[in-house]
């Protein structure tokens, strides 16, 4: 497989999440050419365990656009209504456990650059797609993984290798409700992977801190709308309550226990200069890295929320649109990936750990894997960016995903062999 010509193919074709319907048509056909054992669709992912999905009319256009890109008809069928998580195994020998590596597949809604210095639009693969762009590196993890596929396929292994292809990473969306399918119950040893993170061209970590755990809100306030000059007090000002919420959001104190983040990035409400808005809806996130303390953020955020409301005589509904927990990573498997890193061509700096600053749903699965008695880290493969991740100007350097495959296969090569153990 041409790694960098699946990568660039991705990248032509972002879906957000739980949109992934292209994405996920291509890594299931790829997989079951190379005789996996494949399910997807309602078989690893609890519908309604979902967070953040997108309306239905959005996601008919996507399954829609994906059957206009060749997608494959009969995949998608099994995947309507947003189910695009795809697991695939392959099992070799008499020995039963099993090493699971999870790769996220979805895009963010964002324009991509068509700058002359932004290499993808100069070598024409930027994004197709209006409004969306692979803007944090998921197009070369889907990519490392189809490509890993193929290699263990002619890599003799005793145990159970397991491939998680999870949609809607973004904003903390899509690994619950895989989880909460059961995907990871049989899990020894869970990998997650991430390329770039401010991490240098050829260095690589075996595993990360900082994982922030977080929750991401939607709250509609409902008011009553009135003239705003002849009667005034006979409306209950939505905008208002809402703005009031937003102040005091942003004025909650710091945590001396650690770093804790909050921020309402929309807000949206009413209709004239001369009404009373009678409703408001509000978008907003709040992160920590401790969970204990994440806790506690959570339950001041929603307490501002409802008095706020309550204050201006308002009715108040709050939605959970996505949701991440804090990790640690294992020893054991932190050391065992910088030691077969140290064995690959390309990487010069091995370091043990990367802080994310940020939050991964990755998580669930690692908690999920840990609670049963498993292992599992999340590592970083460094490559230079020439924008943040996010930015409409994000791109990786390519040559950073042959050497996160390698890597993976000696790890692999390292667990589910009796040799290398």
């Amino acid at each position: 497989m041409d790694i960098i010509a699946m990568r660039r193919d991705l990248h032509r074709h972002p879906e957000v999440g739980f949109t992934e319907f292209r994405t996920a048509s291509i890594v299931v056909r790829r997989l079951e050419s190379l005789g996996y054992e494949v399910h997807y669709g309602p078989e690893v992912m609890v519908a309604q365990e979902r967070m953040g999905v997108p309306s239905d009319s959005e996601l008919q256009a996507a399954y829609e656009r994906a059957l206009s890109e060749d997608a494959n008809p009969a995949v998608l069928k099994k995947m309507q209504g947003g189910l695009t998580g795809i697991v695939a195994t392959l099992a070799k020998g008499s020995k039963g456990e099993v090493m699971a590596v999870r790769f996220d597949m979805d895009a963010l809604p964002v324009q991509e650059s068509t700058s002359e210095h932004h290499r993808p639009a100069q070598l024409g693969f930027e994004s197709q797609h209006p409004g969306q762009m692979h803007a944090c590196g998921h197009d070369g993890h889907t990519s490392i993984g189809l490509a890993f596929a193929e290699k263990m396929v002619n890599t003799p292994f005793e145990g159970v290798l397991k491939l998680i292809f999870q949609p809607a990473e973004e904003g903390g969306r899509g690994a619950y409700a895989m989880v909460q399918a059961g995907v990871a119950d049989d899990v020894d040893y869970f990998f997650g992977l991430h390329l770039g993170l401010d991490l240098p061209d050829g260095a690589v970590s075996g595993g990360t801190h900082e994982f922030l755990a977080s929750t991401k809100m939607q709250a509609h306030f409902q008011g009553i709308a009135a003239h705003a000059a002849a009667a005034p007090e006979q409306g209950r000002n939505a905008l208002l309550g809402a703005a009031s919420a937003l102040m005091n959001i942003h004025a909650v104190p710091r945590f001396s226990g650690g770093p804790t983040r909050v921020n309402v990035g929309m807000l949206h409400g009413g209709t004239a200069a001369n009404i009373i808005a009678e409703q408001a809806t509000m978008t907003l996130e709040c992160r920590a890295e401790s969970s204990d303390i994440h806790a506690d953020l959570e339950h001041r955020v929603t307490s501002i929320l409802e008095y706020s409301a309550k204050m201006h005589g308002l009715d108040l509904s709050i939605t959970v649109t996505g949701k991440t927990i804090a990790a640690k990573c294992d020893d054991e498997l932190v050391q065992i990936a910088m030691a077969e890193a140290q064995q690959v061509n390309g990487f010069t700096s091995v370091k043990p750990s990367h802080p994310l600053g940020a939050s991964e749903d990755a998580t669930f699965f690692m908690e999920r894997v840990q609670n049963r008695g498993g292992k599992a880290t999340y590592m970083v493969v460094g490559t230079p960016i020439p924008a943040p991740h996010h930015n409409p100007r994000f791109d990786i350097r390519e040559d950073a995903l042959e050497r996160a495959v390698n890597v993976l296969e000696r790890i692999a090569l390292k667990l589910l062999s009796s040799k290398g153990k």
